[in-house]
C-alpha cells in the first residue's frame, strides 16, 4: 500500500505532560486502465506474426476501445480506508515522536497503547474516509481520493483519549444513547447550536470510552449533562482551545480535564 500523503498537519501543547497533533491523511486510487496501456507494438510483439503480416496490419484503420478496470467495490474501499487510516495515524505518530525529539517506537499489544522505553500513553483517532473524483482528459483516468482526518494523542502521565470528529450526530443517535438529563437540556437549544454540543458530548463519550476502557453503550450512557453549560461558554471562536474540568464527581473520570480544539474539531480527555 502507498505511504499515506499527510497534510494539515497542526501540533497542540495541552500540558507538560500532554501532546496531541492532528492531520488529513489521503490516497488516490485509480478506477481506469488508460489508453497508453495497450499499443500497437506491444500487441505485435507478443504474437508469433510475420513482418509482412505487420505491414498488412499498419495498413488497415485501427479502431480500439479503452479497456475499462473494474471499480473498487464499496468492501475494497471500506478495506483500503481501513488501511489508509492505520497506518496514517501511525505515520502522524512518528511525526509526533520527531517534533518532540523522542526516540521510542509504539507497544500495541494491549489497550491503552504504550510507547515501549518512556512508557508514555498514546490514543488514536479518526473520521470515516470521504472521496473525490478528479479525471484527467489528458491520459482520459479518472481517480477516486480517500481522505480521512487522523489525530494522536501522547500523554507521559496518564491514558488520555481523544476524538476527531467532522459531522454531526444525528438526532436520532443522540435521542438513543444519551441520558434524560442531557436530551433535556439540549431539547432546549437552537437547532444550529444542538447540533454543535451534542457532537462536542459525542466526542467527550468516546475520548472517556478510551480512557476507561468503557464498553460502547456503557459509555455513550454516561451523562455528561453538567459541562453543556460550559460547552455552549466556550463555543464562540473557531480557532480557541477551550479547557474544561470534569469535576461534578469525585470518581475516578473527574480528575481529568477536556480539551475542545475547535478549529481541529478535536477533543481531548488528558
Amino acid at each position: 500500500m502507498p505511504t499515506p500523503n499527510l497534510t494539515q498537519i497542526q501540533y497542540t501543547q495541552l500540558d507538560t505532560t500532554t501532546w496531541c497533533v492532528t492531520a488529513q491523511v489521503s490516497e488516490s486510487v485509480s478506477h481506469l486502465v488508460t489508453e497508453s496501456l495497450w499499443s500497437k507494438s506491444l500487441w505485435f510483439s507478443s504474437c508469433n506474426t510475420s513482418y509482412e503480416n505487420i505491414i498488412k496490419f499498419n495498413s488497415l484503420n485501427w479502431y480500439y476501445q479503452v479497456a475499462t478496470a473494474p471499480r473498487h467495490s464499496v468492501p475494497t474501499l471500506a478495506r483500503k480506508q481501513r488501511q489508509q487510516q492505520r497506518q496514517g495515524v501511525r505515520q502522524l505518530l512518528q511525526e509526533l515522536l520527531k517534533k518532540l525529539a523522542i526516540d521510542d517506537t509504539l507497544d500495541e499489544s494491549s489497550f491503552p497503547y504504550r510507547l515501549v522505553n518512556s512508557q508514555h500513553y498514546v490514543c488514536f483517532s479518526h473520521t470515516g474516509a470521504g472521496s473525490s473524483k478528479q479525471i484527467t482528459e489528458s491520459n482520459q483516468t479518472s481517480f477516486t481520493h480517500l481522505h480521512s482526518k487522523i489525530a494522536v494523542v501522547i500523554s507521559r502521565q496518564r491514558p488520555a483519549g481523544i476524538d476527531i470528529e467532522t459531522n454531526n450526530i444525528a438526532w436520532h443517535v443522540v435521542k438513543r444513547f444519551y441520558s434524560e438529563s442531557e436530551l433535556t437540556i439540549l431539547q432546549e437549544l437552537s437547532t444550529d447550536q444542538r447540533e454543535r454540543t451534542a457532537k462536542l458530548l459525542w466526542q467527550i463519550k468516546e475520548s472517556f470510552i478510551k480512557v476507561n476502557q468503557y464498553t460502547l453503550a456503557q459509555g455513550l450512557g454516561m451523562d455528561y449533562s453538567h459541562l453543556i453549560p460550559s460547552l455552549i461558554e466556550n463555543d464562540k471562536e473557531i480557532n480557541s482551545v477551550s479547557v474544561l474540568n470534569d469535576s461534578e464527581d469525585t470518581d475516578y473520570q473527574s480528575v481529568y480535564s477536556i480539551a475542545v480544539l475547535q478549529f481541529q474539531q478535536t477533543v481531548i480527555v488528558f
